[in-house]
C-alpha cells in the first residue's frame, strides 16, 4: 500500500480569515487512485481541537446535558436552544484538563475519572478540529456549583439532568440533535453505562 503522504503535493495556502478560527483556501495536487495527478481547491476551517463528556450516574440512571443558544443552528432553522454534551476547545489544555474545567464552569460538577472512549473529526470535508469524547461517573455529591458557563463568555447554560431513557427517546424524535451528543448518549447506550456497565 502507498504512503497517503506520497499522494498529496501542497501548492499553496492563502489565509482567508483569522477571527475566531482560521480560514484556509488550499490549493494541492492529489494522486489518484488510477495514478493521475489532479489539482483539487479546498476550504479548511481551523479553531482548535476541543472536547465533551457525558457524566453519567449509574445508581439514578441519570445523565447531565446542556442547553444553550446556538447562533449557527438559528440561522438553519432551528429556533430552539441545543440540548449538547458539555464541551469546550482544548485551547492549551490537554483533553482531560479541557472537560474537567468545562464540567466545572458549565454543569457546576467536579468530575474525577473521565475515561476516553473516542476521538472524531466531525466535518472532515472542511474542518480541521478533532474532538475528544469522554464519558465519566458523577453523584450528586459532586456537585460543586451551579454551572451555567461564563457570561463574559456569552454563555447563557441550561444544566439538565435527565433520565436515560428520556435522553435515548430525545434522541430518536430529533429533541437531541447534536451529533456528539448523539454519539455520547449511543455509546452509553451500547456499553450499557447505566445498567451496570464502567
Amino acid at each position: 500500500m502507498s504512503d497517503w503522504k506520497d499522494r498529496v503535493r501542497e501548492r499553496e495556502r492563502v489565509l482567508l480569515s483569522d477571527n475566531w478560527g482560521r480560514l484556509h483556501k488550499n490549493v494541492f495536487d492529489y494522486r489518484r487512485s488510477d495514478g493521475t495527478w489532479q489539482e483539487q481547491v479546498r476550504e479548511t476551517y481551523d479553531r482548535g481541537d476541543g472536547a465533551a463528556v457525558l457524566p453519567y450516574d449509574p445508581d439514578r440512571g441519570t445523565i447531565l446535558l446542556i442547553r444553550q443558544f446556538r447562533y449557527p443552528a438559528f440561522v438553519r432553522g432551528h429556533e430552539e436552544p441545543l440540548i449538547e454534551a458539555c464541551a469546550g476547545l482544548l485551547d492549551a489544555d490537554d483533553p482531560v484538563t479541557c472537560i474537567r474545567k468545562e464540567a466545572e464552569e458549565e454543569l457546576g460538577v467536579q468530575l474525577e475519572a473521565p475515561r476516553r472512549v473516542m476521538v472524531s473529526f466531525m466535518s472532515p470535508g472542511s474542518v480541521v478540529e478533532q474532538l475528544h469524547l469522554f464519558v465519566a461517573r458523577y453523584q450528586p455529591g459532586d456537585r460543586i456549583g451551579d454551572g451555567g458557563g461564563h457570561v463574559d463568555e456569552g454563555e447563557d447554560i441550561e444544566v439538565l439532568e435527565l433520565a436515560f431513557d428520556e435522553a435515548l427517546a430525545m434522541v430518536d424524535d430529533g429533541r437531541i440533535c447534536d451529533a456528539k451528543t448523539i454519539m455520547l448518549i449511543q455509546y452509553a447506550a451500547l456499553k450499557g453505562l447505566l445498567k451496570g456497565g464502567s
